[in-house]
């Protein structure tokens, strides 16, 4: 599968804008899963603004991600502010998936942040539960920057049958090297691939740090080609990379990890191939 890492940054609470950018690169770099950073549409500091700028089912937004998947043949991760499904005023930090065929897939994120430069709490709802989508014969499971220090929920979407783990992010300079450590773990513990797609930019101070890539199912970093633009600032990049997704069910004999876990006493019947 043909992957592009859209780590770029956005115009803050220009939400026209950064759909605009959205599609010119879907249209300019053909892949079969492209993903852009947390909160890519609304911009991360945006504060009270969270409700204008929400994603509602059926709006002009949630139309123009289902045309930008439907004419470029690939689907579309990107991180947005959503209204809630379930009750109604409360906005969600979610990845919300767009397959060519229109269907909308949203993850909410799980672990709002509430410490430094974050104020996730004040503006977000949380939910509990993770379940990955379907992706041609495939499985992929989606999580949300903060999410990846807890363990439980990459391996909640991986016993469920995920067998790429997406984490997009909004994380400044100062957490780089966590990620960079916890990223290849989250790999190794589920025998699963990771793709991390940061931001770039600064807003209100806060310097956003990239350092997107993908790592196989032994936690091993993936080569990635730089597609290299005019219009790029220099610190953005879009990436492009192969990931096998057969690998996770090639590997994981030989690294039972889930087996080993799910038929535990009291752990989860279900275990992927």
């Amino acid at each position: 599968m043909r992957l592009v890492l859209a780590q770029l940054a956005p115009r803050t609470g220009d939400l026209p804008a950064n759909l605009e950018r959205l599609r010119s690169v879907v249209e300019a770099t053909p892949g079969d899963l492209v993903i852009f950073p947390e909160l890519y549409l609304s911009g991360y500091r945006i504060g009270d603004h969270v409700h204008r700028l929400a994603l509602r089912d059926g709006d002009a937004a949630h139309a123009a991600l289902r045309a930008a998947a439907r004419e470029s043949r690939a689907t579309i991760v990107v991180g947005a502010p959503y209204a809630s499904r379930e009750r109604s005023g409360e906005v969600q930090n979610a990845a919300v998936a767009v397959r060519p065929d229109g269907d909308v897939y949203v993850q909410v994120k799980r672990y709002l942040p509430t410490f430094g430069p974050f104020d996730e709490g004040s503006h977000f709802t949380a939910v509990d539960a993770s379940e990955p989508f379907p992706l041609a014969a495939h499985s992929v499971g989606l999580q949300i920057c903060y999410d990846t220090f807890f363990p439980e929920v990459s391996r909640e979407l991986a016993l469920a049958g995920a067998e790429l783990l997406v984490v997009i992010s909004a994380s400044p300079v100062t957490s780089g090297r966590m990620f960079q450590k916890l990223l290849p773990a989250r790999a190794v513990e589920n025998a699963t691939p990771v793709v991390f797609v940061n931001r770039v930019g600064v807003e209100d101070g806060v310097v956003f740090g990239g350092g997107s890539g993908v790592w196989d199912a032994r936690g091993e970093p993936v080569a990635a080609e730089t597609q290299t633009r005019a219009d790029l600032a220099p610190e953005e990049q879009v990436l492009r990379c192969d990931v096998d997704l057969g690998e996770a069910p090639r590997w994981r004999p030989f690294r039972p990890v889930l087996r080993d876990f799910a038929t535990r006493p009291g752990s989860p019947s279900s275990v992927p191939g």
